[in-house]
């Protein structure tokens, strides 16, 4: 310290000192101006060779000038249609038609079973919409069957339904919940084993009688396939036990089971609807049905039941007014005989019973006419429409010459 003290009390001392200051002054500029050539130099190092043949190196020199943003004109936006999941409101199925106004003394179809029922009452509301002389009344039971009694037993339930309800006709649809085990004196058994179709056998024709006591039509629908094969094997045992009942009864079995299947008998989830045009018919568990397939099994049971409920489908019948609903006879005494032509379908072999085509006045033929003896038939002999039975041509009193006569010898 004495040392630099000692310099710098002399001229020269002083001098270095002034260098000192300036170069102290000097020296962030320099390190500024380093820091910037080696960033230009780790600049240089990453561009390849081309760019310092072909001029890169001068484009990196030549100050960076700020860009600018160019303002393009505004331009029309495009409303791009995009495919939703929701199905559009045209392709949805059209809103049921509202219900007319039932008269008073409208029929009443009653409408029991699990939720296959429910389903077909749905459908049949819709087909009788516009019928002020049908009412539809549904007491499904979503859950129920006839093994678990226990949960809800139709068998002590019906008759008090009935009387409650006053039905015109009974429309039944029930068995998809009964395939558990059943109880039998006391033991479980397994669905579909002998003692099991016994119980179960029984509670049906049970059910069937207790409707039957009140003199009141049943037409019992069959079941329908599902996409368990087990299942729908099962689903066709029980429908043979249905229509063994009810056609013991008195009533009628509509089988609906070909309306769901494919020409080789599997399952279809997507079919041909009561128009034939391709709906979706059952869900996607393979067990409930949509809309239309709701329809399509009331569609089915309509033709039935339009026999029993007569002139009361017709959408006309409030014009008529609500005393004049003419009344249901489904078996008369003493029916009345039909003054016209029976049709004939061209597709069955017994023609409906019919042999003549409506209007049409058949007289019979002669035998005389058919030989052609008869009046404005008759031909002259060898020509072409001469139909009548070819005569001997050797006169009847011409005699036939004689044998000639042997010679003796």
């Amino acid at each position: 310290m004495k040392l630099i003290r000692a310099i710098i009390s002399g001229n020269n001392g002083r001098r270095i000192a002034l260098a000192i200051v300036a170069f102290a002054l000097v020296l962030p500029a320099n390190t500024a101006f380093i820091s910037s050539a080696s960033a230009q130099d780790d600049r240089r190092r990453q561009q390849g060779l081309f760019d310092l043949l072909f001029g890169g190196g001068l484009r990196q020199r030549q100050p960076e000038r700020p860009a600018v943003k160019k303002r393009s004109a505004p331009r029309e936006r495009k409303t791009i249609k995009r495919r939703s999941r929701d199905r559009s409101p045209a392709r949805q199925p059209p809103p049921p038609p509202p219900e007319a106004e039932k008269l008073e003394n409208a029929r009443v179809v009653l409408v029991v079973g699990d939720f296959l029922a429910g389903g077909l009452a749905e459908g049949l509301s819709s087909a009788y919409a516009e019928s002020p002389g049908v009412r539809i009344v549904n007491r499904s039971n979503g859950s129920s069957g006839f093994v678990r009694d226990d949960y809800y037993d139709w068998n002590g339930q019906i008759a008090g339904i009935i009387e409650e309800v006053s039905p015109t006709v009974v429309v039944v649809m029930i068995g998809s919940n009964d395939r558990q085990q059943l109880v039998v004196n006391g033991r479980r058994e397994s669905s579909r084993t002998e003692a099991w179709v016994r119980e179960y056998t029984q509670r049906v024709e049970t059910f069937a009688s207790a409707i039957r006591k009140n003199d009141v039509p049943v037409i019992w629908t069959g079941l329908p396939s599902f996409k368990s094969p087990r299942m729908s094997s099962d689903m066709l045992a029980f429908n043979d036990i249905y229509k063994s009942t009810v056609e013991s009864i008195g009533g009628e079995f509509v089988d609906i089971w070909d309306g769901f299947v494919d020409e080789n008998g599997g399952f279809i989830s997507t079919g041909p609807d009561m128009n034939g045009q391709p709906v979706r018919l059952r869900g996607s568990d393979g067990i409930n049905l949509t809309r239309a397939g709701k329809r399509k099994v009331a569609f089915y049971v309509e033709k039935p039941l339009n026999k029993l409920l007569g002139e009361a489908v017709s959408p006309d019948i409030g014009e008529l007014g609500m005393e004049n609903l003419p009344k249901l006879v489904l078996h008369p005494e003493n029916p009345e005989p039909v003054n016209r032509t029976i049709p004939i379908s061209l597709s069955d072999p017994a023609l409906d019973g019919g042999r003549e085509l409506m209007g049409a006045e058949v007289k019979p033929i002669a035998r005389q006419e058919l030989e052609g003896e008869g009046p404005g038939l008759s031909a002259p002999p060898g020509r072409a429409d001469n139909f009548s039975l070819r005569t001997d041509a050797t006169p009847k009193n011409k005699t036939s010459p004689s044998p000639p006569a042997q010679a003796t010898p």
